[in-house]
């Protein structure tokens, strides 16, 4: 069913699989698709093409790159050779490729009562049809929603997978969403089922349950239901409904299903209006897998890691799902409290084989790790250091090319970095990541030092994920490394110093918005280029790096452009007591900054007065004995306030100009969080709802006769 083409119509072209449906590209060009026997003739000669014949490539006909409506298919961006005119592949040809070679070994590991719990891929496929079987007997329609709302578990991927092969549209929901948040998702989507984990969910979808017409039923996929309502399941119960559906009625739903078709919606954390549902397709999701798995040399069946992330956001579905699916993974499953410090167990449990963290995560890791170091021995803090000073040098050697160590490595790696990677769960890791949100110099050089290199990945919802990657063979320290194998990046409108917009090409970029084109029209310019907001340059050698984003600018009263990320990024590592700090200033005659200090969470993952040890052990060096947030600001703490000042008078020395300058500060009372709205799923800051809820600090700043924050 594969045959090559050569010389078609003149012009030499790349072989390509070619089934019932399929693409002729050229350079510039890309040929409408024929069906089955007929045969296609050239725009630019007479010569017949070859006919087409049926086989395993499946594409539905399409005019457009882009669409917005749920069942309209879209052009995939096929090159003409390389990784990029790989035969697309549907996510059930990828999962039963798996199947078929690595069927026996295991797929997904959760704990059950406090004993890990293994489903083999061929037992993950057959749930994953049962759970098809399922929706389709509660009339689950086709591209129909299915929510997902709750925590990572092995029920999260079945009835995601599951969803899909049933021919409805995955939908991973924020746990964190308010039930007016649920409501819009679910409705948005014509979601007809919505899984949840627990009561705790299920009472947020109950409140809005009148306002989702197309809902037909809920399915609880952890513990029992508190109280039975109609159509409303347990997840035994909900597994064994379709017990009577026939394997041919699933059999040929999903061999009607076309990779070009959208499978799954990523709804965006809607931090400037509702949120956009982010429209991929198989191809999106199959390709990315693929490319990124390959590009980062990942092994099939040697692989595993942990998953903690929220699935319902692009980076952990990509990689946690999709991208082990691709490679016969191992994914494990941490707890829900994962974040509130239980991770820190699952990976020494685990000791996976890569990591991703955002930001926020290696953040705090590094705080423990030092607030451990300062209740150490003045001989052991010696050792360390001395450690971090040749693990630094080493690292950036390796980063450079440069494969020799400095003199004492070997003693340094048996004293300090293989205990550190044992104590912390790495010891087996080929590679770290962090993505997701911009992370300090600082943190990436601490770990540098512990030779621990965290790789930075870049991309975004609309990207399927990854757009560009760092890794062991091509990194440099704050780049976001070299663009995905098979895709293209353009700076746009560059600038004297090469800043441009970020655009993406590739098999990557989405479908479109969900039943949003005016949103589309922002996104994806005529040519079909992805436009990301974020502002960027090229090195000499391809690194990317990020230098802004469009939306975030400061654009002062006098026309000049801040972007605030670098001033707050080098004031976080000036004065290591702050834990957060956002510039604003946008059409004033100078900048402000709000701060707020290192604190403890409670269990529920909100910040608390209390001090980290850490923060109470900066107070203590600068002379101040304080345990609490509200200590220090409701004292104004005189010698606080003045390290915090000399540590923007550092920054202020490095400023391009006068206007980059901080000018007025204040410390909030409580810190950033996810709980409080002040940071997205994956800890990002969100910008436009931190100018509101602290709008009557921000306006202190700029009154007439307004007094500076910091005492005489």
């Amino acid at each position: 069913n594969l045959f090559h083409t050569w010389n078609l119509i003149g012009e030499k072209h790349t072989p390509y699989p070619v089934s019932n449906l399929t693409y002729f590209c050229t350079l510039d060009k890309l040929f409408v698709p024929q069906c089955y026997s007929e045969c296609v003739t050239g725009d630019e000669g007479n010569d017949p093409a070859i006919p087409l014949t049926t086989g395993g490539v499946r594409l539905a006909p399409a005019q457009d790159l882009w669409s917005t409506v749920k069942n309209k298919p879209v052009k995939l961006r096929m090159e003409t050779s390389g990784l990029g005119s790989e035969p697309p592949m549907t996510i059930h040809q990828m999962f039963l490729a798996t199947v078929q070679k690595y069927g026996d070994y295991p797929a997904l590991r959760g704990k059950k009562d406090g004993t890990w719990v293994t489903l083999t891929y061929k037992e993950y496929y057959q749930h994953a049809r049962a759970a098809a079987k399922s929706f389709l007997k509660l009339g689950l329609e086709r591209f129909h929603g299915v929510g997902i709302l709750g925590f990572n578990s092995p029920e999260w991927f079945i009835a995601d997978v599951g969803c899909i092969l049933a021919g409805g549209l995955a939908t991973g929901v924020y746990t964190t969403n308010s039930p007016e948040a649920c409501q819009y998702v679910a409705d948005n989507c014509e979601a007809n089922v919505l899984v949840v984990e627990n009561n705790k969910q299920l009472i947020k979808i109950l409140q809005v349950r009148d306002q989702l017409p197309h809902l037909k039923a809920i399915v609880q996929y952890k513990g029992e239901l508190e109280q039975k309502l109609p159509n409303v399941y347990t997840w035994a119960e909900f597994m064994k409904l379709g017990e009577s559906v026939p394997d041919v009625e699933l059999d040929v739903l999903i061999d009607s299903q076309k990779a070009n078709e959208c499978c799954t919606l990523i709804y965006t954390s809607g931090t400037t209006g509702n949120p956009k549902g982010v429209m991929l397709s198989h191809d999106n999701i199959t390709w990315t897998a693929t490319a990124a798995g390959l590009m980062t040399s990942l092994k099939m069946s040697e692989e595993e890691i942990v998953s903690y992330l929220p699935l319902s956001h692009v980076a952990a579905q990509v990689q946690d799902m999709w991208i082990c699916m691709r490679f016969a993974a191992i994914t494990n499953f941490a707890e829900p409290d994962a974040l509130k410090g239980s991770l820190a167990n699952t990976l020494r449990e685990v000791r996976p084989t890569s990591f991703l963290g955002v930001p926020r995560v290696w953040e705090k890791m590094q705080e423990a790790m030092k607030s451990v170091g300062a209740k150490s021995s003045v001989t052991k803090k010696k050792i360390a250091d001395w450690a971090k000073g040749i693990g630094l040098q080493a690292s950036y050697n390796a980063m450079n090319g440069d494969s020799s160590v400095p003199w004492g490595f070997t003693l340094a790696n048996a004293l300090v970095f293989k205990n550190v990677r044992k104590a912390l769960g790495l010891d087996r890791c080929k590679a770290c990541y962090t993505g997701a949100a911009p992370i300090t110099k600082d943190t990436l050089e601490y770990f540098m030092s512990l030779y621990i290199t965290a790789f930075e990945l870049y991309g975004m919802s609309e990207s399927t994920g990854p757009h560009t990657i760092s890794w062991a063979e091509g990194y440099r320290i704050m780049s976001c490394g070299k663009v995905l194998t098979g895709c293209k990046t353009k700076l746009d409108k560059p600038d004297t110093d090469g800043n441009g917009e970020i655009c993406f090409w590739g098999r990557h970029v989405f479908m479109g918005y969900l039943n949003m084109p005016d949103k589309i029209e922002e996104a994806l310019d005529a040519e079909g280029w992805l436009h990301s907001g974020d502002l960027g340059k090229h090195d000499k050698d391809d690194f990317l790096y990020i230098t802004g984003r469009i939306k975030e600018l400061i654009i002062t009263a006098g026309g000049e452009n801040v972007p605030p990320v670098p001033t707050e990024d080098a004031l976080k590592e000036e004065v290591s007591i702050i834990s957060n700090a956002m510039l604003v200033g946008d059409k004033k005659k100078f900048l402000s900054m709000l701060l707020t200090l290192k604190c403890n969470i409670d269990d529920n993952g909100d910040p608390t007065d209390e001090l980290t040890p850490l923060a109470v052990e900066f107070c203590r060096q600068h002379g101040v004995i304080a345990s609490k947030v509200s200590e220090i600001i409701n004292k104004t703490e005189p010698a606080i306030y003045k390290v915090i000042q000399e540590g923007i008078d550092r920054v202020n020395a490095k400023a391009t100009s006068n206007a980059q300058r901080v000018q007025k500060w204040t410390i909030l009372p409580r810190d950033f969080s996810i709980s409080g709205g002040e940071l997205g799923p994956t800890m990002k800051l969100k910008r436009p709802v931190v100018s509101k809820m602290y709008q009557e600090d921000i306006n202190k700043f700029y009154e007439t006769q307004a007094r500076n924050f910091i005492p005489s």
